[in-house]
């Protein structure tokens, strides 16, 4: 059983790795298939939430870093806001653009609050002693 955890660093890592691909494929695909079947528009907002989904992936591969780090408790704290920031923040987009169900707009800021806290977690946990 002890070999099929995965230590914070790896997984951090790795799902950094995976929705940083997705970020790719999302981008691509708002880029090609959605041009012509949305509006302008919600293109602008499919991109934000690829670019967003990117940042935080990136964010992750830090997190993978700091948590091999003496900033282990607080840099894994951080990478939890990041990946639930980017479900809620990116998912509620996508799904606004694909669905153009309006009041998904209305839970996006709190996957923007969770990125914010994320960042804020990493912050502290590099200047804590």
């Amino acid at each position: 059983m002890a070999g099929l955890m995965l230590s914070s660093e790896r997984l951090f890592l790795g799902l950094g790795a995976i929705l940083a691909c997705l970020s790719v494929a999302a981008g691509a695909f708002g880029a090609h298939a959605l041009v012509g079947v949305v509006p302008p528009e919600r293109i602008v907002v499919w991109e934000t939430a690829a670019r967003y989904q990117m940042y935080h992936a990136l964010g992750l591969m830090v997190v993978a870093y700091l948590a091999s780090q003496k900033a282990a408790g607080p840099a894994r704290v951080g990478g939890w806001l990041f990946i639930v920031g980017t479900l809620i923040f990116s998912g509620s987009l996508y799904l606004l653009v694909l669905t153009n169900i309006r009041w998904l707009g209305a839970i996006t800021p709190i996957g923007g609050t969770a990125f914010l806290a994320g960042w804020l977690s990493l912050a502290w946990g590099v200047w804590r002693r």
